[in-house]
């Protein structure tokens, strides 16, 4: 897909590409049960963690998605994580993901760096479709993305098995230019 990693900045934020050193921020994130909880990946420990890196900082290898470390712009402080998954050149599309570590939450650092996301995905990769699935019950998630102005598409019920029982996800999307 790319030979150089893009690194995207806003007032706030810079998304770089994963480094070894953030594999602790990390594997705090993605096994911290206030973000797990609607996340569809988790780990339980550090060499658990390091394949998740592998694939977040991969360009060449993983030509499906591309995923930023999320920090401070004034300090470099790791925020968390977002990108893409799934991208499909065929059909132009990608699904969103994102997740940042929750003493960062409720601060509008998703709805600054989603866009930056966004405008990548449209622009640079010629995407015309970004899709969010989100369990029904993640009414944080769900509020970032109508502030966003994704549009919601439906909701799937009962469409997957998690921790033993069935969950219901709700489509939103963006398509470029709108």
């Amino acid at each position: 897909m790319h030979t150089t990693f893009p690194i995207l900045e806003s007032e706030r934020v810079v998304l770089r590409q994963f480094k070894e050193s953030d594999l602790e921020n990390v594997f705090k994130g993605l096994s911290h049960p206030d973000i797990i909880k609607y996340y569809g990946i988790s780990f339980d420990s550090l060499e658990a963690t390091k394949e998740q890196m592998t694939w977040f900082s991969d360009l060449e290898k993983n030509e499906t998605g591309i995923w930023w470390a999320v920090c401070s712009k004034d300090n470099g402080r790791f925020l968390g994580a977002g990108g893409l998954n799934d991208i499909n050149k065929e059909n132009r599309k990608a699904e969103l993901g994102f997740w940042l570590l929750p003493e960062h939450w409720g601060k509008g650092l998703m709805t600054e760096t989603i866009p930056l996301i966004l405008k990548y995905a449209f622009e640079h990769i010629g995407l015309h479709r970004i899709e969010g699935f989100v369990e029904t019950e993640n009414a944080n998630c769900k509020r970032a993305l109508a502030k966003l102005n994704f549009n919601l598409e439906g909701t799937m019920r009962d469409c997957e098995i998690k921790n033993g029982a069935f969950i219901s996800l709700d489509i939103y999307s963006k398509i470029a230019g709108i």
